[in-house]
């Protein structure tokens, strides 16, 4: 088992590189007013050994495991990452096609801005607590970026090709309706939010707090565009994730558009009740005691851990650490439902060498899928502080015990031990698997071994 632990992802994500994340500065000297959108980068080239072609197109199988070995990455050169990586820039895209999708983009980020502004007036300055001195400053500061934007030269070739993209995005969202009693209530709810985003960071003070207006108009504008979704408490947090490392609020929008197609469920009571019964039945399988104590009467089982899976650790690590963290889950280098095809060609080529003579299939304990690697996270950082849970006896002891997690947990431990939870696990699979399927074979120990390679996909 040696050789297999050495090149396991065990040894892979849990350590930094000398340019993931521990000398990642969050404090800037001077932050300004975020670009409505930033063009430049349509053609920037990522400096990833073997992830780019000569034409701009990325390996997504290579960045994503670059991500992953290497703990994240380069803070330089995570906004160009995090653009392929959420699924603004299409991996397979060059870089003369990604600067024409960037026009597109601002283009139409700006109909729908402007047509939701239109059709609710009320609603395009928020409404502010003369109390907060921060927040009336930066409206002076979003007004100055504006205006910025608005005095930029452009030659007639450009304007003629944005008036006509213009006119596009103006038939595509012609039709769009809102309904007005919907939109209204989510603007309140986010004009609540917004101030609430944690001002703590370099991002949102002095000339930054424009920012915040900035987070404001992108999160209406999902609203309005997305009436299935709207939204829901805690998108304020998860915005101002993608706004700190684009930079961009049109890049922000786009990208949170597409992380949101995937996980707006997880904002929905149905989506975030699922996830928490899969914490709980994960924890079921690797410490049966605790879980019987958190599932106890005077215990709401594991709604203490909503937070952490919804916005997927942002406060339980340093702030460097909890942007480390957000890409290496996004990668999804480790997600088991990734390697259903692999599983599937090997099961195959195991029937037809051990096909029994009245061909019944015996019953196996399968790998569930969906238990995925915030999953371990959670649990590992559960299983790490079992004593202290094993110590609380109700919803209010385990809310003051999370509470004084945040911001004091190492990554780096915490993925080390997530990945060996997630590989005992895997091998205990695949030998349930195994001895359902080869209990006559002699070398069973080398079909276990190449079962297990598969399970984890070991390069």
């Amino acid at each position: 088992m040696e050789d297999l632990s050495a090149g396991s992802p065990r040894q892979t994500a849990g350590e930094e590189s000398s340019s993931a994340g521990s000398q990642q500065p969050h404090v800037r000297l001077q932050r300004r007013v975020a670009a409505v959108s930033s063009p430049a980068l349509s053609a920037a080239r990522l400096t990833l050994p073997g992830v780019m072609d000569a034409e701009g197109r990325v390996d997504e199988s290579r960045l994503r495991m670059h991500i992953f070995k290497n703990g994240g990455v380069c803070p330089s050169e995570r906004g160009l990452v995090w653009r392929f990586l959420f699924g603004m820039y299409p991996c397979g895209s060059t870089a003369l096609e990604r600067s024409l999708l960037q026009e597109q983009m601002v283009v139409r980020y700006r109909v729908m801005r402007r047509k939701w502004q239109q059709f609710l007036p009320s609603a395009v300055r928020m409404h502010l607590n003369g109390t907060d001195a921060e927040l009336v400053a930066a409206v002076r500061f979003f007004d100055q970026r504006q205006a910025q934007q608005q005095t930029q030269d452009q030659s007639e070739e450009v304007r003629d090709r944005l008036a006509f993209l213009e006119l596009q995005a103006q038939i595509l969202f012609e039709r769009v309706t809102f309904d007005q009693e919907e939109l209204r209530e989510a603007t309140r709810i986010i004009d609540k939010d917004v101030p609430r985003t944690n001002r703590d960071l370099c991002y949102y003070q002095g000339e930054g707090s424009g920012n915040l207006l900035v987070l404001r108009d992108i999160l209406i504008t999902y609203a309005a565009f997305h009436p299935e979704v709207s939204y829901a408490q805690g998108m304020n947090d998860l915005c101002s994730r993608f706004l700190e490392v684009l930079d961009s609020e049109v890049d922000t929008f786009w990208s949170f558009s597409c992380y949101m197609e995937k996980f707006s469920k997880d904002f929905r009571a149905d989506g975030l009740h699922r996830k928490i019964e899969l914490e709980a039945a994960l924890l079921k399988e690797l410490d049966p005691q605790l879980y019987a104590h958190l599932v106890t009467d005077n215990m709401e089982s594991f709604t203490f851990c909503h937070r952490w899976l919804l916005l997927g650790f942002q406060r339980e690590f340093e702030h460097s650490d909890a942007l480390r963290l957000f890409e290496i889950l996004s990668c999804d280098h480790l997600e088991l439902i990734s390697q259903q095809v692999d599983r599937a060609r090997y099961q195959e080529r195991l029937a037809q060498k051990h096909s029994t003579e009245d061909n019944t299939e015996s019953k196996q304990k399968t790998i569930n899928t969906d238990f995925t690697f915030e999953l371990f996270i959670c649990a590992a950082i559960l299983l790490d502080n079992r004593e202290s849970l094993l110590l609380c006896r109700d919803d209010v002891q385990l809310i003051q015990f999370t509470s004084s997690l945040q911001g004091k947990m190492d990554l780096n431990s915490t993925l080390k031990k997530a990945e060996h939870h997630l590989y005992n696990y895997c091998k205990r699979c695949a030998w349930d698997y195994m001895n359902g399927h080869c209990r006559a074979h002699k070398s069973k120990e080398e079909d276990f071994l190449y079962q297990l390679r598969s399970l984890l996909v070991l390069k």
